[in-house]
């Protein structure tokens, strides 16, 4: 309290009749019988000026108050240095109970907004208002409970909303690579419905027989089918686009090692082809496939773009239910798909540097049961990471697997391995890098947010992230739990 504050009445002189009136009009003490309200004597008069500060935020708490003329406004100290107001108490408020009864400092700095004239009750006359009068420490103590569960879910949305604007500071980083995607994706699909129109007039010019007309058919029915590219091991990829492509360049087709790893993606064999090679002759067979591979790139194209939109919608959504949802469906996620769409999503900055991408999904592995959002984010940040730490033809691997917890032998794990060989975490950042805001990028390159999301999603869904880099050798192992723990 400030030096221009005037006690009026002493400590212990009881009540006036004045005083008392004005106290009977005070709230909590409204249902107070009057003998009650007596057990208040020894309370002290203040006089305040606009200003006048009755307590600072981190001192610690000597009173009891209660307003009965003017205003407090109360005031918190940022990290920044900046003070904001954050709630005012108007004239019939009694306050102070907390700190005293839980002994902490104040949590912020009182200040008179205009004159005012408030009852003063000091912490000896507080505790002994307690003890001895058990009406009245009844009405404190509810107005307390009610000021703390308003405050409660004050803080709650306050946490609420700073994680928001964290999230939205994020959240065009998070944007830029589906975005990036749908508009590449849709350019692509430009060039590939010209290559069709432009085959498609060439094959008008000529009669199709019966049995090429039926062969078109059914690789067309073949390719339509396929909805998603084909998952496969990196192995397994590679063995089947090289084997297509020697049969391809062995049918004299043009383009065939450009062409092989389109058609291997929707399921196609040289087996599959021969049909095509039996009944178009010379030029119009390397036609005939450059079509089927435009319809089949075309197809995979629209998912890209399906796929991205949909992501900037889990976006969306994601930070919608976290500002004003509280739990989610229960829902089960194929974990294996999640990784690959995102590879899908970022497969042009591994194409831009050349970046050999090592596969190994593991075929039994359970689903995800959750109600939690956000999984994608988990691979989009590792994996992007691990894009910007490699150089030109560097190696990325992803691995996933189940096993037993080593926690809980009753649980089962999905194990999530992503790795590169790129320039890896200096030691002197490793104790840091989950922390907000922190990045070892260039400025301008990285928000360090990117870490920090995967921690907390990670945290959500019941799991675990650990992590270990030196030179040449850095890996993230996931650990999500098959049944996400439903939280209390």
């Amino acid at each position: 309290m400030s030096q221009t504050s005037q006690v009026v009445q002493a400590a212990q002189e009881p009540i006036s009749d004045a005083l008392f009136a004005e106290l009977r009009t005070v709230p909590i003490f409204s249902s107070l019988k009057d003998e009650e309200l007596r057990c208040l004597s020894g309370v002290e008069e203040i006089r305040l000026k606009a200003g006048d500060v009755l307590g600072r935020q981190g001192e610690a708490a000597h009173n009891f108050w209660v307003v009965l003329e003017g205003s407090i406004s109360l005031t918190q100290a940022l990290p920044d240095g900046r003070e904001v107001e954050i709630s005012s108490l108007p004239a019939g408020t009694a306050f102070g109970e907390l700190p005293l009864l839980a002994n902490i400092p104040n949590a912020v700095t009182l200040k008179a907004q205009v004159d005012g004239h408030l009852v003063q009750l000091n912490e000896e006359g507080f505790w002994s208002l307690m003890t001895t009068c058990p009406e009245v420490r009844k009405a404190i103590l509810g107005n307390m409970a009610k000021r703390f569960q308003k405050l409660q879910s004050t803080t709650v949305q306050q946490e609420k909303m700073a994680s928001l604007g964290t999230l939205a500071a994020g959240l065009m980083h998070e944007l830029n690579n589906p975005g990036t995607a749908a508009r590449r994706a849709a350019s692509q699909l430009r060039a590939n419905l010209m290559r069709m129109h432009e085959l498609s007039a060439k094959f008008s010019k000529v009669d199709l027989s019966r049995e090429q007309k039926e062969c078109l058919h059914d690789l067309q029915e073949h390719t339509l089918a396929a909805k998603q590219p084909i998952v496969m091991s990196s192995l397994e990829q590679s063995d089947a686009e090289e084997a297509l492509a020697e049969w391809m360049e062995g049918a004299n087709i043009e383009n065939a090692w450009k062409m092989a790893p389109t058609l291997v993606s929707i399921g196609l064999k040289a087996d599959d082809l021969e049909c095509a090679k039996a009944e178009f002759p010379g030029s119009t067979l390397s036609d005939a496939l450059c079509w089927l591979e435009a319809l089949a790139s075309s197809m995979q194209l629209v998912g890209t773009i399906e796929e991205s939109i949909g992501r900037v919608s889990d976006l969306v959504m994601a930070v919608k239910s976290y500002a004003y949802e509280g739990k989610g469906m229960k829902q089960a996620i194929d974990v294996n798909g999640s990784i690959h769409a995102t590879l899908v999503i970022l497969s042009h900055k591994m194409r831009e540097k050349e970046i050999t991408l090592e596969k190994e999904f593991a075929p039994d592995l359970p689903p995800l049961q959750s109600e939690c959002t956000g999984l994608n984010q988990i691979w989009t940040n590792l994996l992007d990471n691990s894009i910007d730490a490699v150089g030109p033809k560097g190696k990325i691997s992803v691995k996933t697997w189940a096993e037993k917890s080593p926690t809980s032998p009753d649980r089962t794990d999905i194990c999530i391995r992503i790795a590169d060989d790129g320039s890896g975490i200096p030691l002197d950042s490793q104790a840091h890098i989950f922390d907000t805001f922190y990045t070892t990028k260039p400025v301008g390159v990285g928000t360090g947010l990117g870490l920090g999301i995967v921690h907390r999603i990670v945290d959500q869904f019941g799991g675990v992230i650990r992590f270990s880099s030196v030179p040449g050798d850095t890996e993230f192992i996931v650990r999500l739990p098959a049944q996400t723990p439903v939280a209390a």
